[in-house]
């Protein structure tokens, strides 16, 4: 048997990490929802294989979308657990500071009602580090920055009482 490649390893920890409670960090599971997502999205597997980084880019972002929306439909199914999804990329704008406050913001308002919520963000680093451009000092430096902010934002808005996970992918 073929040694997974590093891409397929990394869609395995992230599918492991988003379903924890689901899988309860049981590997075999985790592999299966990820096989479901790739049966899913097969089209654009068979492109990803090809070798083509446009197309092995495309799969990626199509791929965390799929499984923030069967997050989400697990999630919508208990109705005593919050769930808010960001996706950074969304729009021209999305990712500066001003913006990133106000969604974060508005998905903690959606969230305070909760005991316990799951906040996801999608696609910061590649909003704020396009793919196929160079990684300046200075748009690492602005996408370490939008974490620390987010994570600070996060931990003075929430409650004491209600427990918050802080999903970054």
């Amino acid at each position: 048997m073929p040694s997974p490649s590093r891409a397929e390893l990394r869609r395995l920890q992230l599918v492991n990490s988003l379903f924890a409670s689901l899988t309860g960090n049981d590997l075999y599971l985790a592999q299966q929802i990820k096989e479901a997502i790739r049966f899913r999205l097969a089209d654009l597997a068979e492109e990803a294989a090809k070798g083509d980084a446009r197309d092995a880019l495309a799969y990626d972002q199509a791929f965390n979308a799929a499984a923030a929306d069967l997050l989400a439909r697990l999630f919508r199914d208990r109705p005593r657990h919050g769930f808010y999804h960001w996706d950074a990329s969304l729009g021209v704008a999305a990712s500066t500071p001003l913006f990133t406050r106000a969604e974060i913001i508005q998905g903690l308002r959606h969230l305070a009602g909760f005991r316990e919520s799951t906040l996801l963000i999608t696609n910061l680093r590649a909003a704020l580090i396009p793919p196929g451009r160079r990684t300046t000092p200075r748009r690492q430096r602005d996408y370490e920055d939008s974490l620390a902010f987010i994570r600070e934002l996060a931990a003075t808005r929430v409650a004491r009482s209600s427990s918050l996970h802080l999903l970054l992918l």
